[in-house]
């Protein structure tokens, strides 16, 4: 990106795949991301700078986040003998998402009108973690926000990852922040106990969940204390009534265990982490 005297920012350039470019309903979906990305500035959240159309194709420029996605950093974690990450850490983690979600559903229009924006797509993938230790959600892609009068997620119709579906998603319902709180839930719960909390085929997986028929965090990773396992069983309670509700109320209620259990703990023990899970592909790149 090349502003005024020849400043130049780096820069992430997201387009529409050739073979989508036809797709009116991808289309439309891809301006919709657009739309509201461009209008949320947060720390939390990857910025978008530029949206248009060039040669006949839309793209993105987003902010380009030196780091890696939760799910690699998971991966090498695992690789490297880290099962499970350390409990202040995934903790860290789920706060900061907590931050810029909120920030998002708490959006509104120039007449202060809610745009109730939900990511309704949160999981490993779209969480990115820099080397400086910040934590960044992207892909607000299937956000729906009502000032989109264009394009509507029909009833009955999912979209996202279904592991990551919370009981009301999978059942075609509306969905609310409260979504984006459980989705959160289950990346906290992956990021604690080194695996999902139900396995299986796509059907069965999304009928566990949606019944609440799997273990606490607690039963899987015996030395978990008892009230961070009721903060994450809260957030992932089947009827949304009893959930937070609010993404701001999840992070409040975890930053709350985080200061008790570690409370020197911050973004540079989280960017010591990473940099040393990818010391080696860091040192190729110069």
């Amino acid at each position: 990106l090349v502003g005024a005297a020849g400043v130049t920012k780096p820069v992430l350039i997201k387009k529409v795949l050739p073979e989508h470019a036809n797709d009116e309903a991808f289309i439309a979906m891809f301006i919709s991301e657009a739309r509201i990305s461009a209008t949320l500035s947060h720390g939390n959240i990857a910025q978008v700078f530029d949206f248009g159309r060039m040669d006949g194709q839309y793209f993105l420029a987003m902010e380009l986040v030196d780091g890696q996605p939760l799910h690699r950093v998971l991966r090498r974690a695992a690789k490297t003998g880290l099962a499970s990450m350390p409990i202040p850490l995934a903790t860290y983690i789920a706060v900061e998402m907590c931050r810029g979600l909120h920030y998002a559903h708490s959006r509104t229009d120039d007449q202060g009108v809610p745009l109730h924006i939900v990511h309704r797509d949160i999981s490993p993938d779209n969480v990115l973690v820099s080397y400086e230790g910040q934590v960044k959600i992207v892909d607000f892609g299937i956000a729906k926000a009502r000032m989109l009068r264009s394009f509507h997620t029909e009833p009955g119709i999912v979209r996202g990852k279904y592991l990551y579906f919370s009981p009301e998603q999978a059942r075609g319902y509306e969905v609310d922040a409260r979504t984006d709180v459980w989705a959160t839930g289950l990346v906290l719960y992956e990021m604690l106990c080194g695996q999902a909390p139900v396995s299986g085929s796509e059907a069965l997986v999304m009928s566990k969940l949606a019944h609440g028929e799997f273990p606490s965090p607690r039963q899987v990773r015996k030395e978990l204390p008892s009230a961070l396992n009721e903060i994450v069983m809260r957030a992932l309670s089947v009827d949304a009534s009893f959930r937070y509700e609010s993404a701001n109320a999840f992070g409040d209620a975890l930053a709350g265990f985080l200061h008790s259990f570690a409370p020197r703990f911050g973004m540079s023990n989280l960017a010591y982490l990473v940099r040393e899970l990818f010391r080696e592909d860091l040192l190729q790149q110069g």
